[in-house]
């Protein structure tokens, strides 16, 4: 018989195995692509059929991006439907985890070709200092799509409506109002149609801004633990970490994009390319750019993460003035998420936003 204990550890390796093996695919089809004449051939044909050149560009990223999707498909229906199912985790059919799948892809699809489409004008305009306008533009389009997202891509996947417990609704407000956070509302969503998982945060910015619990977090957990979940929550606002960290993901993107700038025009002439920085069949290096030097970011970004992590953690617990009660919650989110709570010290370091839970119930004291 398993040990339970090693289940979670089970489940977390083999999540992250795919996740990574994804990842080497993806990177190794791309740079195959632009090694080969493949990456010219389907500009080629996009040509063939578009004389327009944006028209054009965005057929070469659509063939490009099918391409790639199809080659890691296997990854993400093991990692996001088999592997799920496994573990018990997933109340989805297969049929309802395509219908999210092909969902997703258009809203991807209805939201991203636009963009990509002016940052590609603004490639064509400025050429050599197309970092600039593009970090600017990226800068802009994340500001309204998390304004947004609340209120009109969150309800395409899943159905909001007004928790009707008042206990819980006057407990979450009174902490939101302590930590000076106003909402616009507080809103029980069905996670359980698609996992058995709970979770819940505060979404949006400005007029948006509103909380969301999981149907499996309020039907699992106990008032109190829900009120220790946003206390925590609450923590990230009062403490400004999402500005800190929106500051430190501006920073990062400019300078990501700047060194890749750099990079791609010095890479362009290894590949036999004109050296004009807007050359379609060129363009998939810039993806390989900005991959890797998110992996070698990676681990800064995830280190503040985890600091916030802690700090929101201390402020809930000086909210709720009950450590039992926080501990219970989060020993219950680790067994309800299956989550490894002693990860490896590199996995952890490389890959977690959040520190591990027997470190965030050391810490707590």
């Amino acid at each position: 018989m398993s040990d339970p204990v090693s289940i979670p550890k089970k489940y977390a390796r083999e999540k992250l195995t795919l996740s990574i093996a994804s990842s080497i695919v993806s990177f190794a089809a791309l740079f195959i692509v632009v090694a080969t004449p493949l990456s010219r051939d389907i500009e080629s044909a996009a040509r063939s059929i578009f004389i327009n050149e944006y028209l054009a560009f965005l057929l070469f990223v659509v063939v490009l991006g099918a391409a790639v999707s199809i080659l890691t498909l296997p990854f993400s229906f093991a990692s996001g439907y088999s592997l799920e199912h496994k573990y018990q985790l997933s109340n989805q059919t297969i049929g309802g985890w395509i219908g999210e799948k092909m969902k997703g892809l258009l809203v991807a699809g209805v939201i991203g070709l636009p963009l990509l489409a002016l940052l590609y004008r603004l490639l064509r305009t400025y050429q050599e200092m197309w970092w600039l306008p593009v970090g600017i533009a990226i800068f802009l389009f994340s500001v309204v799509l998390v304004r947004l997202a609340p209120t009109f891509i969150f309800p395409l996947f899943y159905k909001f409506v007004p928790i009707e417990n008042d206990d819980i609704v006057r407990r979450v407000t009174k902490i939101c109002e302590a930590g000076g956070m106003k909402v616009q509302g507080i809103f029980r969503f069905n996670m359980s149609k698609n996992t058995k998982k709970a979770n819940a945060a505060f979404t949006g910015i400005g007029k948006s801004k509103r909380i969301i619990i999981g149907d499996t977090l309020l039907d699992k957990f106990s008032p109190e633990e829900i009120d220790a979940v946003f206390a925590h929550e609450v923590g990230h606002f009062a403490k400004k970490h999402i500005w800190r960290l929106m500051t430190l993901s501006t920073a990062t993107t400019f300078l990501g994009l700047y060194l890749t700038s750099v990079l791609y025009s010095l890479s362009i002439s290894w590949f036999g390319y004109s050296g004009l920085v807007y050359e379609i069949a060129a363009l998939p290096m810039l993806a390989l750019w900005l991959n890797i030097y998110s992996l070698l970011t990676a681990p800064l970004n995830n280190a503040l993460s985890r600091k916030f992590e802690y700090e929101a953690d201390k402020y809930a617990l000086d909210t709720i003035h009950n450590k039992d009660v926080f501990t219970a919650m989060m020993r219950k989110l680790a067994e309800t998420n299956l989550a490894d709570t002693a990860p490896h010290p590199l996995v952890e370091f490389w890959f977690h936003d959040h520190p591990s839970i027997e470190k965030r119930i050391k810490a707590a004291g």
